[in-house]
């Protein structure tokens, strides 16, 4: 979708959309609505949506941002611990590395 050719109105409708879809756990919405709105934003000459577009792009770039730091986190404790919690890390395990007692 090429955003140049969107009135708008429509483009501030589509970055509020992909900001509220984000809350169903769908990070990866804020990700790409913090890059496709970003030039839209702090780059084109204002306009009257802009000002609620760019505070969609910064919650959306913020949201994105925590959920990335929060995933990293449970990624790294998981893989660290997974053996040491025994049948407790191997039942929240959807495969259990064979060779790892």
């Amino acid at each position: 979708m090429d955003l140049s050719k969107m009135k708008n109105d429509r483009k501030l409708f589509l970055c509020r959309w992909y900001y509220r879809a984000g809350f169903a756990f769908l990070p990866f919405l804020w990700c790409v609505n913090a890059i496709w709105f970003f030039g839209e934003a702090f780059r084109k000459p204002h306009f009257e949506e802009q000002k609620e577009i760019k505070k969609y792009v910064i919650m959306s770039g913020i949201g994105a941002i925590i959920w990335t730091a929060g995933l990293t986190a449970w990624i790294t404790i998981f893989q660290l611990n997974r053996a040491a919690w025994g049948e407790a890390g191997d039942q929240i395990s959807f495969m259990i590395p064979t060779g790892i007692p």
